[in-house]
């Protein structure tokens, strides 16, 4: 499997702040006064955070344990997570209130665009992770006996319980857990009293107008546009052929849940939205979308960056 969405994240990150998301980075102005900084790992994507506030270096830890407090339900790699439980016993009683806020959050966008988001893939992403391995594409029958395990009609979702209808069902929240965790930490900073904070947690969340108060300069990876100054906004990207399954990186990573095959019709799609998981969900779906269909989905505040 190839990375090369992430390679560009840093070569285009070179001149400015290295490593901020997945197909965009930011950094302050080069007058203003420079905002205390993290940089690391959430859910395996690059994430950074940076804080104009004079409390800067103790609020940043504050940020970085909710950040690992939010991978312990959302993580799909450690098996302690809630998201995990509920992917191996095909139910959770009790679930932690994010999971059901985020599983809510991605029913709308399900709903929104039309099936093009739709959580339940996992079996389908495995199908074809496990099948590149072999040099393989999967067949016509294991994609029907995979997408039989999928369908967000068959999440069962209640106040104290989420569960799958089928067996054998499990669920993946990487295409809008990053945004979900920017959101959240972005929220904790503002209660605190921080009005200047970019939070990337592979999509990025924009408090205030930065240092100088003109917004975050973010630039889009692959575009010739100018940088966006992010004010209050949040921004997502995706790219299928960002991650891709096989190793010469043509098989991209984001699969059609109705056909069960990665066929994208876009080749990166960026949202601005006021919340960062709102945006993570629809560039998602979008790369699946025709471009008169994603303009009819989008509501007020929120706007749609395609590259086809």
């Amino acid at each position: 499997m190839t990375t090369r969405r992430r390679f560009l994240t840093i070569i285009a990150g070179a001149a400015a702040l290295p490593a901020l998301g997945p197909a965009a980075t930011a950094s302050p102005a080069p007058t203003a006064a420079a905002p205390a900084r993290w940089h690391g790992i959430a859910l395996g994507a690059s994430a950074e955070i940076l804080i104009a506030h004079g409390d800067g270096a103790r609020l940043l830890k504050r940020a970085v344990g909710e950040i690992r407090r939010l991978e312990g339900i959302f993580s799909l790699y450690r098996p302690e997570s809630a998201l995990s439980r509920l992917n191996r016993e095909g139910g959770l009683s009790s679930p932690p209130f994010e999971l059901l806020e985020l599983l809510t959050i991605a029913g709308s966008i399900h709903r929104r665009t039309e099936g093009a988001f739709d959580p339940t893939i996992q079996p389908l992403w495995a199908l074809h992770a496990q099948c590149a391995s072999r040099g393989r594409v999967p067949t016509t029958a294991e994609i029907a006996a995979a997408r039989a395990r999928t369908g967000w009609e068959n999440l069962r979702l209640e106040a104290g319980s989420v569960s799958f209808r089928r067996p054998a069902m499990s669920l993946t929240l990487n295409g809008i857990a990053q945004g979900y965790i920017a959101d959240r930490v972005a929220a904790m900073l503002r209660r605190e009293g921080v009005e200047n904070v970019l939070v990337n947690a592979g999509e990025i969340t924009a408090l205030g107008g930065g240092p100088d108060g003109s917004g975050w300069p973010v630039e889009i990876a692959g575009s010739k546009a100018p940088p966006l100054p992010l004010k209050d906004l949040s921004i997502a990207t995706s790219a299928p052929l960002g991650t891709t399954f096989d190793a010469r990186g043509r098989l991209g990573h984001i699969i059609d849940p109705r056909s069960g095959r990665p066929t994208a019709r876009q080749a990166q799609v960026s949202v601005i939205a006021p919340s960062a998981a709102v945006a993570d969900g629809l560039s998602t779906a979008f790369c699946l979308m025709e471009k008169s269909r994603i303009d009819s989905t989008l509501n007020s505040g929120e706007r749609a960056i395609v590259m086809a």
